[in-house]
This record gives structure tokens, sequence and C-alpha cells, in this order.
């Protein structure tokens, strides 16, 4: 079985640790019995060769203005008539250094073939970035230049195509990286150090990795070795089906230390659909801005354990500007998968087509309810985010009859009217309502939590608040029933919205 042919080969291989100036070879001891290792085949050698022909050297190259690249140097200023000008003026502007001129930088990485009939390869955008030609290199000598047909900065995905005609080229397929387990072997094929097709074996050595790249961070983490230029190469199954696609290490030297990341074929093959067909991506949107479920939320909002993404804003125009999910929901469930965690939900959207009605179960004021939602698209969707604005749900603003209270000293903070001359103060927009924080104690609960004056206080417990009265009696009741922290929704001057607990106690 292939996955013994790993098996054996991952327990005879030895590691080269390579830097600019040399090579150094070590080899691993082995930590199994001779019983196992007599089990399997004696290489990989088969399946490497099978490969190796689909796995490609990316070359890039950039005009990078002398005076403005990193390093750069400046052409001296010489004294009129020095017997050395002819000199450095044929030397610096060969090399781009005079104002005038530019230098080119060139790159190298690795990428894949995915479809031979077209042409078609995938990469990094990193690779790629910013050059003005790119051409792809073949394990058998052919150079073909190609055209960039599309790029995603969220996932660092990049497609590229090439004219195949005339040449027979070697194609693999994404495999589903779900399926993958700690534990189970891989094998990494690339450019490392611009050395060429190389291929590396480990493992899978952790999953759901988040580096914070980006808003989907899902790696799969390997110890197969992955160095400078492996980046946009594949990640292999024991199959030969590309369940990753290398992207980033960690390491102090910019060498190997067995700690890679690849992009999960489960992301990046939809991505690499999108941008074949559009050019573009083309992403759900739910329209929402969220934090995270803490142990202190969950208890506030009466939820046994802390799990999901809480709903601190809606964005007015978005596909749930209607009012089926609104500011304090906690979203649990989305089209029949479970989100454990907030940075689940924005990936699962993503994934998901424009335009497709979803069932997403949240948590309203203590009760599990199904809302349908249609998607909106995330492209569209950013452009009204970018504006700032939030659509709130109505909001009561709380008995008019009750005596007037116009500040109010609670958990360390000064609570006051929200009114003309509180709105100028603190340049609070029109649009915002509730009630105002003028003070925050040093040391208090609530600067703990880092409430700074002049944000607004609009719902406490998921209910309005309009006045200083309104505050004092919900916060007299939560202590009545026994809570212990007292759950906030805070609106900025501007209008952005987040929840924060406060201790009572």
């Amino acid at each position: 079985m292939i996955s013994d042919t790993l098996l054996r080969a991952a327990r005879r291989m030895v590691f080269a640790g390579a830097t600019a100036f040399a090579v150094g070879i070590v080899a691993v001891p082995s930590f199994v019995t001779p019983t196992i290792a007599s089990d399997g085949p004696p290489s990989v050698a088969d399946l490497a060769e099978r490969l190796l022909g689909a796995v490609v050297n990316i070359s890039t190259s950039q005009t990078v203005k002398g005076t403005e690249g990193p390093g750069a140097v400046p052409m001296p200023q010489l004294p009129e008539g020095s017997p050395f000008q002819d000199f450095f003026d044929d030397f610096f502007k060969n090399r781009g250094g005079d104002k005038g001129g530019g230098q080119k930088v060139q790159s190298l990485g690795s990428g894949f073939v995915i479809d031979a009939e077209q042409g078609i390869v995938v990469t990094n955008n990193h690779v790629i970035a910013d050059a003005d030609d790119i051409e792809v290199n073949f394990s058998d000598g052919i150079t073909l230049k190609a055209t960039l047909v599309g790029t995603d900065t969220k996932t660092d995905v990049a497609v590229l195509k090439v004219d195949p005609k005339g040449h027979k080229l070697t194609a693999v397929k994404f495999g589903d990286s779900t399926k993958m387990r700690v534990g189970d072997w891989v094998m990494a094929i690339g450019n490392p150090f611009g050395l060429g097709g190389t291929v590396t074996v480990g493992i899978v050595s952790a999953r759901n990795r988040d580096i914070n790249s980006g808003p989907y961070d899902d790696f799969i983490q390997t110890d197969a070795a992955i160095n400078r230029g492996n980046s946009g190469g594949p990640l292999f199954n024991a199959a030969g089906e590309v369940i990753g696609i290398n992207t980033a290490i960690i390491s102090p030297s910019g060498g190997s230390i067995g700690i890679g990341f690849s992009i999960p074929s489960q992301l990046a093959a939809g991505v690499v659909d999108q941008l074949r067909q559009y050019g573009e991506t083309r992403r759900g949107w739910l329209g929402v801005r969220i934090q995270p479920v803490t142990d202190d939320i969950a208890e506030s909002l009466g939820m046994a354990t802390a799990k999901g993404a809480l709903v601190a804003g809606v964005i007015k125009g978005g596909p749930v500007d209607n009012g089926s999910v609104q500011a304090g929901d906690v979203i649990i469930k989305f089209d029949g998968k479970d989100i454990h965690e907030m940075r689940d939900l924005p990936r699962v959207v993503a994934e998901s087509p424009v335009g497709k009605a979803v069932d997403v179960v949240i948590v309203r004021k203590g009760v599990e309810q199904t809302v349908k939602v249609t998607l909106g698209r995330l492209e569209d969707g950013e452009k009204l985010a970018s504006g700032g604005e939030n659509g709130n749900t109505d909001q009561d603003k709380g008995d008019k009859t009750a005596p007037p209270v116009s500040t109010a000293s609670v958990l360390g903070m000064t609570v006051g009217e929200l009114n003309d001359q509180t709105r100028q103060k603190f340049g609070i927009a029109a649009d915002v309502s509730g009630v105002v924080i003028t003070d925050v104690a040093k040391e208090s609960a609530a600067a703990e939590r880092g409430i700074q004056p002049g944000e607004v206080i609009t719902e406490i417990a998921q209910e309005s608040v309009g006045t200083p009265k309104d505050v004092m009696d919900r916060i007299g009741a939560l202590k009545e029933q026994g809570r212990k922290n007292a759950l906030l929704m805070l609106a900025s001057k501007t209008g952005e919205l987040r929840f924060v607990t406060i201790r009572m106690d």
C-alpha cells in the first residue's frame, strides 16, 4: 500500500538543512521497532516519479526603481570632470541605481498543474504578487510564459494559465483534506532555495491551525520539510492527491524547523474554481459583525457552554437587515454545520454560494430557534461595511413615565443622559441611542474590560436602556436574580457595537 511506502521511506530518510552557503546532512534516528519497519516496501520512488511532472517552478521578475527598492544604492555625487564619472554612469544605470532607471528583481516559487489540457497552474498569491513577467518551468526543461487568471489575497491563492500547445503536461487533482488525520503521512514537492523539484516526506502534525494570516485561517500543519521556494507547491496524501498548498513556515533562520503550514484543499479548491470561472472570488455574506462567546457572556445569556459566534451588529442593507438576525443573537449552526467558535462562521459562510437560502440556528434570549437567510455577496458587502454603518434593531427607549435621573454611578461607571450636549462633548453620532458613559473609575470592573468614556450602553442583558434609571433598574434586577455578571451591549461613537460582561460582585 502507498501509505506503507511512505511509512518505510520516512523511517529511512535524511534531512538536508540548506543555507545560502552550505548544505548539511543529519541522519534521523529511528524510533520504531524492527518488526514494524520491515512491513513496507523500500521507497516512495514510484509515487514521487508519478507526481514530479505536475509540480512546476514559478519564476517571476519585477522592475523596481533603484532609489525606491529595498537595499537600493543611489548613485554617488562625484566632482564635475571626475575620471570615475563614466565608470559610475555605466554601473548604476545598468543596475537601476540612478533615479531614472530600474532594477530587475527576480524570485522563485512553486506551483502545480491541475488541468493539463487548459494549462491551468495553481500557486500562492504572494509568489506572483506585483510581478511583471511570470514563467512556468517544468521538470522536463520546458519553460512557458504564464498569464494571470485571478488571485485571492484572503487565502493567498493564485491561478495561472500557460499555453500547452505542443506540450504534454501532467496534472494532479485535489483530494479531500477533511479526511486527513493527525499522524497521516504526506509528501511535499517544491522548489526550495531554487534547487528545483525536491521531494520531502512527513506527517500531518496538526489541523485547523490559526496563524493570524487571514480571515479564513484553517491550515494543515506538517513536519514535511518546507523551505523558502516551496511556497505554492502541493502537499500530497498517500494516494497522490493534493490536500494542501504549502504557504508558510515558522522559522527563526528562514529554513525548515519542522513547522510548515498548508492551505487545505477543502478551502483552496473552491477558491480555484471561482477564480477560473469568474477571475475573482464570489463568497457568501451574512452581513453581521461578530465576536467570541466567552464563558462570562455564555453565563449572562443563559447558555450551558460557551460556543458559537455572538452577533455584535447587523450591517444596514445586508442580507439580515430585515430582523431575521439581531444583535445579541448567538449563531450556533449555519447550513447544517456546527459553529464551535467565532472563527468558524466567516469560513463556512464564505464557502457558501451567493444567493443560497440557508437555515441558521441562533440562541436569542436563551431560546434556540431557526431562521432562514438568503446570502449576499461578500465583495459587495465589504463596500457597505467600510462605510461604518450598523443596522441596529428597533430599541425600546425605556419607561418614559419614570422620574428622570440625570446621572448615576454603577459598576465603576458614571452614566448620563444622551442628549445634544453629551453628543457634542463626546462626538457621538446622531443615530446612536442609549445611555452615555461619562466616566470610568480606575481599577474598576468596567476599566478592566476596556470600557471608555464616550461609549454608549444600548442594552443590558439583551434589554434596551434609554436613561440612567434604566441602567440602575436592570443591574438591580440582575443582582436579585443571583447573576454574577451583567452583559452590556456598547456602541462606539460611530455606532459600532460590541458586547462586554462586567462582574457585579
